[in-house]
């Protein structure tokens, strides 16, 4: 079977998906599934022999599910179940924030919130809590940042962990999950007196690459005029220091950052006003940096020139991972956006989505 590019995109009203050649001309669009219930999660997974689609589906009445697909997104069925506390734990599941795959081919991981991380041996038919970080003892302490507290971000690295929770911060755990340890220094707070504390920033999104062990890039809560640089960060020792590579950006705050499928040097943010969420002077772009954060390009061609001010949300963007990768970044304005050459060229693949939570793609 030809290969070809899947998304998926959840949003405001469900999951989309979108499939094209690896041409990446002609693409066409299935959905929406579980229609009027908000998506905030998805996973394209490819260890099988046939990929398996799974998102979250978030309804506020009826409880949060997980729906699975086996074939490439023509259609989804719940699994027989979704994370869920212990009825004496005294917190209850309001989202589902990320989907991982775990070592097996049906182990999967699950951030939620409130944060906490959940297991599962089958697919997701069945779950278990991960008591090393969701009982951790600060967790009675993490506050919620204003799109609540969220398990956002899985990166594993062998036996290593790494966690982002709003307003937690890093946590990482080098056992495979047993234990966890606040990893954050380096990371900065603006909103507490403290800047540097042990826990308790709002981290937006992790991201890591293969090919550089100990290598982890962090979008941060910037956007500080008192504590500049503090929104992007940069690793080298698996998450146990951070220093800022912010320099040269327009704004240090933002919420996705995704690393080059082929090259760990080269990482991309997408800019955006602390106090409105949107893009600096409503001119949107993606800043390239081929360097490791040492100095960053601007990425616009294609893109709005002015008057456009959406928001990017934290798993709204994602890279391709063809030999001349393309990025997509979808809106909260219901845009889908393309970045051809790795983002030198940009068009617009849909336009009237509802907003969009996250976009997962997959060559496949």
């Amino acid at each position: 079977m030809p290969k070809r590019v899947i998304l998926c995109v959840g949003t405001k009203k469900g999951l989309f998906v979108v499939e094209a050649p690896t041409s990446r001309r002609g693409f066409t669009l299935r959905g929406p599934f579980s229609p009027g219930v908000a998506v905030y999660s998805a996973l394209i997974d490819t260890r099988g022999r046939t990929p398996t689609l799974y998102a979250s589906s978030c309804n506020a009445f009826f409880g949060m599910k997980v729906l699975r697909s086996t074939d490439l997104g023509r259609a989804f069925t719940e699994t027989a179940s979704a994370p869920a506390f212990p009825k004496d734990d005294g917190r209850a599941l309001a989202n589902i924030w990320s989907l991982e795959v775990g070592d097996d081919e049906r182990d999967l991981w699950c951030g939620v919130e409130p944060a906490a991380l959940f297991r599962s041996a089958d697919g997701g038919d069945s779950w278990n809590m991960v008591s090393g970080i969701s009982n951790h003892p600060h967790a009675g302490k993490w506050e919620p940042g204003n799109g609540g507290l969220c398990m956002h971000t899985i990166v594993r690295d062998g036996t290593r962990v790494h966690l982002g929770i709003s307003t937690g911060g890093h946590y990482l755990s080098e056992d495979g999950g047993e234990t966890f340890a606040a990893s954050n220094d380096g990371i900065g707070v603006g909103f507490v007196p403290d800047p540097y504390p042990e826990f308790g920033q709002c981290v937006h999104k992790i991201a890591s690459h293969p090919g550089a062990p100990g290598r982890l890039y962090i979008q941060n809560h910037g956007g500080w005029p008192d504590r500049p640089g503090i929104g992007v960060l940069r690793s080298d020792d698996h998450g146990h220091t951070w220093r800022s590579i912010a320099e040269g950006l327009p704004s240090d705050f933002g919420f996705p950052i995704v690393v080059h499928p082929h090259d760990p040097d080269t990482v991309y943010v997408l800019p955006l006003e602390p106090m409105t969420r949107t893009c600096p002077d409503g001119a949107p772009a993606v800043w390239r940096s081929d360097n490791g954060g040492g100095a960053w390009t601007r990425l616009a061609h294609g893109l709005p020139e002015k008057e456009s001010f959406f928001t990017v949300q934290r798993d709204a963007m994602d890279i391709d991972t063809l030999e001349s990768p393309a990025l997509y970044f979808g809106t909260t304005t219901g845009q889908l956006w393309i970045g051809h050459s790795s983002g030198d060229e940009w068009s617009c693949l849909f336009d009237s989505l509802p907003p969009i939570h996250c976009v997962k793609v997959a060559v496949v």
